[in-house]
């Protein structure tokens, strides 16, 4: 799956870690019973979110189309993965929230008044001003089914489509440039068999945006109509993370030429093609840092067997005499 903003690659620097992480898991915000979420009317057209972890997460209903709409942040315990439509919108195509927790946050990413598919949300206390370390993502029921069969609004995905969440940092008040990216569907690969829809939890890593203040989340899809975009603009979120503990200066990222890395997921083999020769070491970790493997790379490609690690996501990250760039991807 792809998480970069540049084909392969979302080049890093070297990050040096520390205490002080703090979770918004979710599971501690009081939902009155199975299969619901949180609403709250009193307040139209006011800020009527909800804190976790350090982070705020804002919530706004709009009365004024003589029924109710709501947009940016809700969560949700509701187990629904398989009915379509927008009578499900608050359900995790997982059907739970990550880990087999029992909550979740839904984001409905829509700005009622500019009509962008864009929210914001804040860091709260000692997070804000520092790295946000990430959060796990997974797509809606509602944009899942949308997506994968269409429906009276979307096409069904075909081959060229893709549908992405990309998250920019504030700091200061002003919107920080670097960006990351992360495909919630990718229909671009040449080999129309590596085609996918997230339905799983996948984590994205934020700590490249650096010291941040407050989040934005926006959503942009190939299927769209003079109106704006027709892919059900949601997707849901869990464990978000902040790390108030982290150091950005050990280095900055540097632009390197890209390399080819693929099939991605991956069931037997990893292949790292690179004209240039620019990386002569390959290191496989977990997505915690923990170092699995360490391979030397040599020519224009190298195989990597991956038929002994299990099941789950790693990080790939190559080593140059310019830098470093890492690629998390899926072993099948």
């Amino acid at each position: 799956m792809r998480i970069a903003s540049l084909l392969f690659f979302c080049l890093v620097g070297t990050v040096i870690m520390s205490s002080g992480q703090n979770i918004a898991t979710f599971d501690d915000l009081v939902l009155s019973r199975p299969d619901t979420f949180y609403v709250n009317y009193s307040m139209p057209n006011t800020d009527v979110g909800f804190n976790d972890g350090l982070g705020h997460f804002p919530t706004y209903f709009d009365t004024s189309y003589g029924y109710t709409t709501w947009s940016s942040f809700s969560y949700s315990n509701v187990t629904d993965s398989t009915t379509s439509g927008f009578g499900n919108q608050y359900a995790a195509k997982t059907g739970i929230g990550f880990d087999s927790s029992p909550n979740y946050a839904v984001v409905a990413c829509f700005n009622q008044i500019t009509y962008a598919n864009t929210v914001t949300m804040g860091l709260t206390g000692r997070a804000t001003g520092q790295p946000v370390r990430g959060f796990y993502v997974t797509n809606s029921t509602y944009a899942y089914n949308s997506m994968r069969s269409g429906d009276g609004f979307a096409r069904k995905f075909h081959n060229g489509d893709w549908f992405k969440l990309t998250v920019q940092g504030y700091y200061g008040g002003l919107l920080k440039p670097d960006s990351v990216t992360f495909y919630l569907a990718d229909f671009l690969f040449p080999d129309t068999t590596m085609n996918y829809i997230v339905k799983t939890w996948e984590w994205v890593n934020l700590l490249s945006l650096g010291k941040v203040d407050s989040l934005q989340f926006s959503l942009s899809s190939t299927d769209n109509s003079m109106y704006g975009m027709n892919t059900p603009s949601y997707f849901c979120m869990d464990n978000f993370t902040t790390d108030e503990g982290a150091s950005l200066a050990a280095a900055q990222p540097r632009s390197l030429t890209e390399a080819r890395v693929y099939p991605n997921p991956s069931t037997g083999f990893l292949y790292i093609d690179q004209a240039d020769q620019a990386f002569n070491r390959a290191v496989i970790s977990d997505i915690i840092g923990n170092i699995i493997a360490d391979y030397p790379l040599v020519g224009i490609r190298n195989e990597i067997n991956t038929s002994n690690l299990q099941s789950g996501q790693y990080i790939l990250t190559l080593f140059g005499n310019n830098g470093n760039s890492a690629l998390r991807f899926v072993k099948y």
